[in-house]
């Protein structure tokens, strides 16, 4: 343990960081600009030939950066989980999604701990970054790693440290965001904590793995829960008729204590709130606890495409526009605005709902060039006076602030808002979400 510790303080730790996607690129960056070494170690061979030419793939690490850390000889990456052996700290960055039936699919985790296992050396320290469930990295990646006869907090150590990315935030990046890190023994979490207070600033230890498991499931349910309740409020708003959920929304805003503001739409996507509440009731259900109130925020978010499909054609036939002959133009198809990342976009399942109730859809997204819908490509218009003219219907569905919302409203014959975009303007040819008619 004292060497690594000499070997952290000094910047000499030796590090890898496995899974080089929207979460491990940035931290192996980070970790790189900290002066420590880096290897990223990934399946996919299009990343790691685009790391060692100096080139990014993820919007929020300019291609500079990692230039300029290559050419340092600072940070390179590999396909090659050998290189694990090489290195005194090791991260894992992989993938957590969930299966057909919303059951937690760990099985990156459980391929990158026999990699890790099968290169482990006495005096290395482990970090899981991935999200996942409570007890993953006690019942799930350390028996793997002890299978080696080695012992955790002796011959080598274990924490669980969440990420906490937010795309496209440019206040709090990977430094600026507080890490919490809780070790399978007082000295994993001690040797976590060392090494993670020379890359960011601030770090929170917690007692336990399993803390800081539940603490990230927390983080996003939390989200998942408010967005579920204003999305039902602007359901019930829209069935009303004459209360515009916005204006709520900012009425309630105002107060300065007990509320925070959050606001409806599409849907929720990303990776971590559409997943994490079902990882958890996975787990939960292990105890015969069933986290009820959970799931059903969940399942009312994911409701929410379904009900922007049945709004489009409702606003469709008001204007005595035949669902079969529309052409649809979608604005926006990444998750969630200013940014490229479409997993789980609500825009896309959106898309999807429509394929078969009209005659064409196209969407704009300056982020996004090209998006596979059910086996069809669709590539990015641009956003022109002619286009939003020879649409029957604008569906603002991701609220890029670089889009020009006057030429939209202007332009457009019928417009469905889902994001306010077009915010509190009360022209007939305007609906949103949570009010029925603007006019």
């Amino acid at each position: 343990m004292s060497k690594l510790v000499q070997q952290i303080d000094r910047r000499q730790a030796r590090v890898a960081v496995i899974g080089i996607g929207y979460v491990g690129l940035p931290l192996a960056v980070e970790i790189a600009r900290a002066g420590y070494p880096t290897v990223g170690i990934d399946v996919d061979e299009n990343k790691v030939r685009a790391v060692n030419q100096g080139k990014s793939y993820i919007g929020d690490v300019p291609a500079e950066d990692v230039a300029e850390l290559v050419r340092a000889g600072r940070l390179k990456a590999t396909t090659d989980y050998r290189q694990c052996k090489q290195c005194e700290i090791i991260n894992i960055c992989v993938p957590t999604p969930f299966t057909a039936t919303k059951d937690p699919d760990v099985s990156y985790i459980v391929e990158a701990g026999k990699q890790v296992a099968a290169n482990l050396k006495p005096g290395q320290l482990i970090i899981l970054r991935s999200t996942t469930y409570p007890e993953t990295t006690e019942k799930v990646l350390l028996p793997i790693l002890e299978q080696t006869g080695l012992k955790v907090g002796r011959d080598f150590f274990l924490s669980f440290a969440p990420e906490r990315i937010d795309p496209g935030n440019k206040k709090w990046t990977i430094r600026t965001t507080p890490v919490v890190i809780g070790g399978v023994t007082r000295k994993c979490t001690e040797l976590s904590c060392r090494f993670y207070e020379k890359i960011v600033d601030q770090v929170v230890p917690v007692s336990s793995p399993r803390v800081a498991e539940m603490s990230k499931l927390l983080e996003n349910i939390f989200r998942s829960v408010n967005i579920a309740l204003v999305n039902e409020l602007a359901r019930m708003c829209d069935r009303m008729g004459n209360i515009d959920v916005w204006e709520v929304i900012n009425a309630a805003a105002t107060k300065p204590f007990g509320y925070m503001p959050f606001y409806p739409g599409p849907g929720i996507g990303g990776h971590c709130i559409l997943i994490d509440p079902y990882y958890l009731a996975w787990k939960a259900r292990e105890y015969d606890f069933h986290s009820n109130f959970i799931e059903l925020a969940a399942e009312t978010n994911e409701a929410m495409p379904f009900f922007v499909v049945d709004r489009i054609l409702e606003v469709l036939g008001i204007n005595g526009v035949p669902a079969r002959n529309a052409r649809i133009l979608i604005i926006g198809a990444a998750f969630k605005r200013d940014v490229d990342d479409t997993r789980h976009s609500p825009a896309i399942k959106v898309m999807e709902l429509l394929l078969d109730k009209v005659r064409r859809i196209e969407y704009v997204d300056p982020y996004v060039p090209e998006i596979e819908i059910a086996g069809r490509k669709f590539r990015a218009q641009k956003l022109t006076p002619a286009l939003l003219r020879a649409a029957d219907c604008v569906v603002i569905l991701t609220d890029h602030t670089c889009l020009d919302y006057n030429l939209i409203l202007r332009e457009s014959r019928l417009i469905v808002d889902t994001r306010n975009a077009i915010k509190h303007r009360r022209v007939k040819k305007l609906y949103t979400l949570g009010y029925r008619v603007k006019g």
